[in-house]
């Protein structure tokens, strides 16, 4: 699976998006291209912000976000995400 991090702030965890309450929601791409696309996405709507795809373990990204209680959301091939506006970053 891959994840998104800020180019500058690898080290200060994943991108992740917020949902209907509030709560952030990590995406973990299932197609490298997914994400790539995703991040490009981002980075036309925030040109300061330069993202890096970053390859993670399925089942390591998965058991982390159960143990810490952290929302996740797998994405698909078959699904289509659409970054937040400018504000919800």
């Amino acid at each position: 699976m891959y994840l998104l991090t800020l180019r500058d702030k690898k080290d200060e965890g994943a991108y992740a998006v917020q949902d209907d309450d509030g709560d952030k929601v990590l995406f973990l791409f299932e197609e490298e291209d997914d994400a790539t696309r995703y991040a490009m996405m981002l980075e036309m709507q925030n040109n300061e912000k330069e993202m890096d795809v970053m390859e993670v373990d399925d089942d390591l990204a998965i058991k982390t976000c159960k143990m810490h209680n952290y929302k996740y959301a797998v994405i698909t091939s078959n699904d289509i995400v659409i970054p937040p506006k400018n504000d919800q970053i």
